[in-house]
């Protein structure tokens, strides 16, 4: 890192620790809450969980750093990194080691902190998946009339379409650096580094969470419709078309629609409400429960297997968008609108979980980047394809400094 996110984040003690998880084979979660001081850093040292299953969010369950895709299949593995090494730079530097580590990892860690040398260059996990197939602003235009002709057709009434795009790392790129930057420049995104052998190197800054439950309250949203932030459109002044307005309102019935699968009845909505996140503005509702009030102890996790993957990144009806999807965009998003974020982190029952969205994948030369746009009976191609112009330099931004 060029300069911290907070004088507390020494840049070589992360790299220091980071390099330890990577000559070993293990995976490093590198985040920054939205608004928070500071990063966490989460290394797994042991064998990854793998599942198909979203990660449980019960106190009880295993804390971690949940990675998972936008469907599961045979090219993107569930995961849920285990909490080996906390580094919590917004609580003093705390550092906390888990129980089931080797006493030999243990002193490895306790030698890394301590250490004054910078580590060599880091040599970061590359994904297995073969790099995703790029669609062309005549590709995606086709694309976009395609699902609109459908919904209009009646075979859906929203689909969420994306393409992904290569573009070349500058000379010099700093992963660490790209990071810190995403955090000066999106204080109110996620702003996520993760690293493991099975998905490669991804970073991103989103701004949608899927789920926060703290044990007293479940929290998600409904984020949808996009428009530039300029300086004669802010998010007090933007007005909306009647096809964001649509949209959004889709996304947040979406949401209502498990809580009443799940006998919710009793819950607060505020919104929609105009949004900036980085140079971009959205509509978002929120969404909040009381837990005192739910009877089930399973609640927030079965509202994250209900949610995942929301009308936001898939559409409605979902089965029929996915299938959609599945059909005609044309490659494998793999982590892209998957989910992401700390469990049972930083105590038993406090989860964090955000969508995969303004990310990049990273290669050794190269970077992925993705992008997507929803489309109703009243989109315009031409106009998705500028959308997702938009959003793909939101994370792309970092690969011009």
């Amino acid at each position: 890192m060029q300069q911290s996110t907070t004088e507390a984040a020494p840049s070589a003690t992360v790299r220091r620790l980071v390099a330890l998880a990577l000559r070993h084979a293990g995976s490093v979660a590198l985040w920054r809450l939205p608004h928070a001081p500071a990063p966490v850093l989460l290394l797994s040292l042991r064998p990854l969980h793998l599942s198909g299953l979203p990660p449980s969010l019960e106190p009880q369950a295993p804390a971690g750093f949940a990675f998972y895709p936008f469907q599961d299949g045979d090219t993107a593995e569930a995961m849920l990194l285990p909490a080996d090494v906390v580094l919590d730079f917004s609580a003093g530097q705390q550092l906390r080691l888990s129980h089931a580590l080797p006493p030999e990892a243990v002193a490895a860690v306790q030698r890394v902190i301590h250490e004054t040398d910078e580590p060599a260059e880091l040599q970061w996990h590359v994904s297995p998946q073969p790099l995703p197939a790029t669609a062309d602003r005549a590709e995606y235009e086709s694309l976009v009339a395609q699902a609109v002709g459908a919904i209009r057709a009646g075979q859906m009434t929203k689909v969420v379409s994306s393409r992904a795009a290569r573009r070349p790392l500058p000379p010099g790129f700093d992963t660490l650096r790209a990071f810190d930057a995403l955090c000066r420049q999106h204080p109110r995104a996620f702003v996520s580094l993760v690293s493991a052998p099975q998905a490669g190197t991804w970073l991103g800054a989103t701004p949608e969470v899927l789920v926060e439950t703290d044990g007293a309250e479940f929290r998600t949203m409904a984020l949808a419709g996009t428009q530039p932030l300029t300086p004669d459109i802010t998010a007090n002044s933007a007005m909306w078309r009647q096809k964001d307005i649509e949209e959004q309102a889709m996304v947040g019935r979406y949401v209502v629609g498990c809580f009443k699968q799940l006998r919710i009845r009793d819950y607060d909505e505020t919104g929609p409400k105009t949004v900036q996140a980085g140079n971009l503005l959205h509509l978002r509702t929120e969404f909040r429960v009381d837990l005192k009030r739910v009877t089930s102890p399973t609640f927030a996790t079965d509202m994250l297997r209900l949610l995942h993957p929301t009308s936001a990144v898939g559409g409605m009806p979902r089965e029929a968008a996915l299938a959609f999807l599945q059909r005609h965009e044309g490659y494998d998003r793999t982590y892209y609108s998957g989910f992401l974020g700390p469990v049972n982190l930083p105590a038993p029952g406090t989860s964090r979980v955000f969508v995969n969205l303004r990310c990049m994948q990273l290669r050794p030369t190269e970077a992925v980047l993705y992008a997507g746009t929803g489309l109703t009976s009243e989109s315009e191609p031409a106009k998705e394809w500028q959308e997702t112009e938009m959003k793909l330099r939101t994370v792309g931004s970092v690969l011009d400094e």
